[in-house]
C-alpha cells in the first residue's frame, strides 16, 4: 500500500473520529432546528461555540458549512419576492392606529379590527395570480378573501365586501393594512364610509407594522398552499379549501390551541 501499518491505522482513527464528530454536529443541528428550521449556518457556528461544555462542536465555519452541504443540510434561499405594494401615489394615506403609543387600539374580542393584505401566488402557466385577505386580529380569522388575476383596486376589496357580508356586530370597526394604492383608493375609502369602517395604515414601508397580516399570508403559502395550481380557477379552488382548514381545523398556540372559528364564534 506504499504506507506504514502504524500510519494507516492513524489515518483510520483520524477519519473515525471525523465521522464521530460529523454526526455530533448534525445531531445538534437537528435539535436546533425543530424549533428555528430555517436557522442558517453562521448563525449555528455561533451557537455551537456557545456551548462551552460541548469542545466537539467548537469547529471552523467553513468545516461547518462543509458539513452541512455534505448532508444537505444547508437551507435554501428564499424566492425572489414579488411586489405587490405600490405605495406611491397620490391618494390620502390614514395614520397607524396600531402602533403602540397612548392611542393605540387594541382589539379585544372579535369585528373590532381588521387587518388586510395582498399576496402573490405562483401559477404553472405563470398567469399573475394574486390573494386579497381580511382578517380578524382578536380570533385570527381569515373572515373575507378573493383571488384575482390583477391589482385593479376593486378585485382587493372583494375581500373587503365579503368580510362585511358575514360581520355580525355593529360596534366600531377599524381595518388596518399597508398604504398601498388599493387600498387607498376613492373606490376602497367610500367602502369604508358606508359601513362607518375607521381606517388605518402602516406610516413607513416596514412590513413589520401589519405583521399578523403578513404572518396569515405566510401560513397559508408554507403550510396549507404547498403545490402551484395550473391556473385562476384552480387557485381559487386551492385557496378555498385551505382557509376552511386554517379558520376551522388548524389550532393557534396564540389562541390556546383553539382555533380561529371558535374563537370567533364563542366571543363574537
Amino acid at each position: 500500500m506504499g504506507i506504514s501499518r502504524q500510519a494507516y491505522y492513524k489515518r483510520d482513527r483520524a477519519y473515525r473520529a471525523r465521522v464521530e464528530q460529523d454526526q455530533k454536529l448534525i445531531k445538534f443541528v437537528q435539535e436546533v432546528r425543530v424549533r428555528q428550521p430555517c436557522l442558517g449556518t453562521r448563525k449555528l457556528h455561533s451557537l455551537m461555540h456557545a456551548k462551552h461544555d460541548k469542545p466537539e462542536l467548537h469547529v471552523g465555519r467553513d468545516r461547518l458549512f462543509e458539513v452541512l452541504r455534505d448532508h444537505r443540510y444547508l437551507v435554501r434561499r428564499k424566492r425572489a419576492y414579488h411586489k405587490t405594494t405600490d405605495s406611491h401615489h397620490r391618494f390620502r394615506c390614514h395614520p397607524n392606529l396600531l402602533k403602540p403609543g397612548p392611542q393605540q387600539i387594541v382589539a379585544t374580542g372579535p369585528e373590532q379590527v381588521w387587518v388586510a393584505d395582498i399576496t402573490y401566488l405562483s401559477t404553472k402557466r405563470d398567469d399573475p395570480a394574486y390573494l386579497s385577505l381580511v382578517t380578524d386580529v382578536f380570533s385570527r380569522k381569515i373572515v373575507g378573501y378573493h383571488v384575482h388575476g390583477s391589482l385593479h383596486a376593486d378585485s382587493v376589496a372583494q375581500a373587503l365586501r365579503m368580510a362585511l357580508k358575514t360581520r355580525r356586530s355593529s360596534q366600531r370597526l377599524v381595518h388596518h393594512s399597508d398604504r398601498g394604492v388599493q387600498y387607498c383608493s376613492t373606490l376602497y375609502q367610500k367602502l369604508h364610509a358606508r359601513h362607518g369602517i375607521t381606517c388605518s395604515m402602516t406610516d413607513g414601508y416596514d412590513c413589520y407594522q401589519n405583521a399578523l397580516a403578513e404572518r396569515v399570508n405566510g401560513i397559508l403559502k408554507t403550510e396549507l398552499l404547498l403545490h402551484r395550481p395550473k391556473d385562476l380557477p384552480e387557485a381559487e379552488k386551492m385557496v378555498r379549501e385551505a382557509i376552511l382548514i386554517y379558520n376551522q381545523e388548524r389550532p393557534h398556540l396564540s389562541l390556546k390551541y383553539k382555533t380561529p372559528d371558535a374563537v370567533h364564534r364563542a366571543l363574537g
